[in-house]
């Protein structure tokens, strides 16, 4: 459902109930104001707040734990470039949206490693995640892939996140058995000892995608 742009704060109401299961936002203008009427929603199972092109500064924490709270079966939660969105939101989303699959928090410079922490320890059966862009560091993501979320991990997108160095690397290639696409370019920090170790520790047909810059 997403009557491709027209939803807004406004109109959203009219438009929902209690049997949606998929949401797609990502076109549209609307705001926490829109995102407190899904409180009815509760078999939401993708929502795509995605911003393809511009931060999107309206949508914040507030709108966030409010849909966590009340979309308990969520799969999949889309969030790209909302900027205003913080540790506090995406801890909500992991401690009560446990089904958790796909996570997308690329370009929200809100975000630290207590999210990334949160979501390898609370969602079990992750198994994509983007983070690129933001400003974790190693420590987050070593401990998003020491949960038990690491055997399902398929996915992950680090990209452009400039405090990440070659540990980071390593450790998704050694404790995610799963793993065919990670994308680590644009990472200034990391080095060809991860080019090394993806050609020690991964078999040719395993990796799907791989990219990264050399510096």
């Amino acid at each position: 459902m997403s009557l491709q742009g027209q939803i807004t704060d406004s109109n959203i109401s009219e438009i929902l109930h209690p049997e949606v299961q998929t949401l797609d936002l990502q076109s549209c203008d609307i705001s926490d104001t829109a995102l407190l009427h899904l409180c009815n929603c509760r078999k939401l199972k993708k929502l795509n707040l995605n911003s393809s092109k511009e931060n999107r500064v309206s949508v914040t924490t507030k709108g966030i734990k409010a849909v966590a709270s009340s979309c308990s079966y969520l799969h999949e939660a889309s969030l790209k470039r909302c900027c205003s969105l913080t540790d506090e939101g995406v801890l909500a989303l992991a401690h009560n949206c446990r089904l958790l699959k796909i996570v997308d928090l690329g370009g929200c410079l809100g975000i630290t490693d207590v999210s990334l922490h949160a979501l390898g320890e609370n969602c079990f059966f992750l198994q994509s995640v983007d983070f690129s862009a933001t400003q974790v560091s190693d420590n987050g993501v070593v401990a998003l892939v020491s949960g038990p979320c690491a055997k399902k991990l398929e996915e992950i997108h680090m990209g452009h996140c400039v405090n990440l160095t070659d540990e980071s690397v390593e450790a998704v290639l050694t404790r995610c058995p799963q793993i065919h696409i990670l994308l680590f370019h644009g990472c200034p920090l990391i080095t060809d000892h991860s080019r090394e170790v993806l050609e020690q520790l991964v078999g040719p047909n395993k990796l799907k995608q791989v990219t990264w810059t050399a510096y």
